[in-house]
């Protein structure tokens, strides 16, 4: 018999502001015991150094993660100018330092943006990003003094601003497709102006259809976490933390519906294929029950209007 998860069994996103200095895994076993839930997961990770958007999911909500991880994101970052690390970032070794350009100008490094950053581009992931090679992190092979070949990638920045110009720093804002590594942008900009560069600050403000101020501290999820009176039980409190998340749907915005009626909903909900009059083919769509609004999970609609079950809810 399979053992039962221990803590509550609980289905929604939480969005958590991520603090610097702490893992992305170790803000998420934080939470996970703040939330006393049998099951979570975080949806990307951002490295040690990096704030910002972290989704988390609990219970069912981690079968739709993946739409997360696939989704465009948003940054702002601040690049240290003359100086290279062994990380791109400001957690490495210092490799190379070299001089400013004194006529630095703003004008200067926007067209640097626009023509080599802007669009599909190709990149080669650092060997200290958490990219896999035959099951191990880069980082873990690198911190080894292990290199291998890492293969470019092809991602699409959709928007790159300069925001800021600071002497030997600049801010930029950048709006990209998954997969876009921020310290490569900053690592090749720095090759272009001549003097090298690293990524001072990094913050991830929006992924997905989620945004920046729909974030919540981490520290005032502690806070949270805590009673507000003497009196106050555990359920109080987890009412409290509850009413922050948001639900699974809200991960799988931009797809279609299928609204169900009772029958059709059981037997979706057992594996059966269903055959619906009018529906045009799409590759997926979120699947309601039509008399009481239960999201039922995902499914694909082929030729015929036929629906296939992709993914559903075992607590629907």
């Amino acid at each position: 018999m399979a053992r039962k998860p221990k803590g509550r069994a609980l289905d929604g996103i939480l969005l958590v502001d991520k603090p610097a200095g702490l893992t992305s895994n170790g803000v998420l076993q934080r939470v996970k015991r703040l939330y006393g839930a049998a099951k979570a997961g975080h949806t990307g990770a951002l490295d040690p150094l990096a704030t910002g958007m972290l989704p988390i999911a609990f219970g069912e909500a981690t079968k739709f993660s993946q739409f997360l991880l696939d989704a465009d994101k948003r940054y702002l970052t601040t690049a240290r100018l003359g100086v290279r690390t062994a990380t791109s970032d400001a957690d490495g070794e210092v490799v190379e330092r070299r001089e400013v350009p004194r006529d630095l100008d703003e004008e200067q490094i926007e067209a640097l943006l626009r023509q080599h950053f802007l669009g599909e581009i190709e990149q080669v992931p650092s060997m200290y990003s958490a990219l896999k090679h035959q099951g191990q992190p880069l980082y873990k092979l690198a911190r080894k003094g292990i290199q291998v070949e890492v293969k470019p990638r092809r991602v699409k920045v959709y928007e790159i601003r300069l925001t800021a110009l600071r002497g030997d720093e600049i801010d930029l804002d950048i709006r990209c497709s998954k997969g876009t590594y921020i310290r490569s942008i900053v690592e090749d900009l720095g090759l272009l102006l001549g003097c090298g560069a690293h990524v001072q600050m990094l913050r991830r403000l929006d992924t997905g259809p989620y945004r920046a101020d729909m974030m919540t501290a981490f520290d005032s999820l502690q806070q949270m976490a805590e009673p507000v009176s003497p009196g106050e039980d555990e359920k109080g409190i987890q009412a409290r933390l509850d009413a922050l998340l948001l639900p699974v749907t809200s991960a799988l915005e931009g797809l279609p519906s299928v609204a169900l009626d009772a029958i059709q909903a059981q037997r979706i909900l057992q594996g059966q294929r269903l055959v619906l009059a009018d529906q045009e083919p799409v590759e997926l769509v979120k699947v309601f029950e039509r008399d009481n609004g239960r999201f039922l999970g995902i499914a694909e609609v082929s030729d015929g209007g036929v629906l296939r079950p992709r993914r559903l809810l075992a607590t629907a």
